[in-house]
């Protein structure tokens, strides 16, 4: 087995979702995934942290959000910051060619508790790295903490319509339409 071999932590997600998709979360090792992935063990723990993390591509979404708030223009509002946040997102990882792994990444996270609790930890960790950015441009916490909420929402939102596989809109531009819909009704008077 060669030492060093190109998109390992690909290779590795991917080899863990099939194993997932046969054998069950529960049953599938550590060991079980890097061979598939054709690794070893070290390979896997040089990028993950565990077999849960897998499938969670470990604290890159975070950096990339807080990275995209950060290099929005200094004019941007925070709504406007956090649209940026949720294109970058969209270019990095919702891409036409990951959306079939992406469904069957969503039905075996949906079948195990302990993969809906990663994946909801991961959530937090993303919505908080967009308050942080936001706070670091200056915005005040209680509204940096709210737009991130909604940010938060927003992408969950556009996440299930990216996913429908009769959707034809990319990421971005549902990102952008579910950020609009959200604001807009966390305004409405509901009188």
């Amino acid at each position: 087995m060669a030492r060093w071999q190109p998109d390992a932590p690909q290779r590795l997600a991917l080899a863990a979702l099939e194993l997932f998709e046969e054998r069950g979360y529960e049953q599938t090792s550590v060991i079980d995934i890097a061979e598939r992935a054709g690794l070893t063990k070290s390979t896997f723990f040089r990028h993950f942290r565990d077999k849960r993390e897998v499938l969670f591509g470990g604290e890159t979404m975070s950096a990339l959000v807080a990275g995209a708030i950060s290099a929005a223009p200094a004019t941007a509002t925070a709504p406007e910051a956090v649209a940026a946040a949720l294109d970058a997102a969209g270019r990095a990882a919702f891409t036409p060619d990951r959306r079939a792994f992406s469904l069957r990444r969503r039905a075996v996270i949906a079948a195990h508790p302990e993969l809906q609790e990663r994946d909801a930890l991961k959530g937090l960790a993303i919505t908080a790295a967009m308050a942080t950015a936001l706070e670091q441009r200056g915005v005040p916490s209680l509204t940096a903490s709210v737009t991130a909420q909604l940010a938060a929402l927003a992408a969950a939102i556009a996440y299930g319509r990216w996913s429908d596989p009769a959707n034809t809109d990319d990421y971005p531009t549902l990102a952008r339409r579910a950020l609009h819909e959200v604001r807009a009704a966390a305004v409405q008077d509901p009188r």
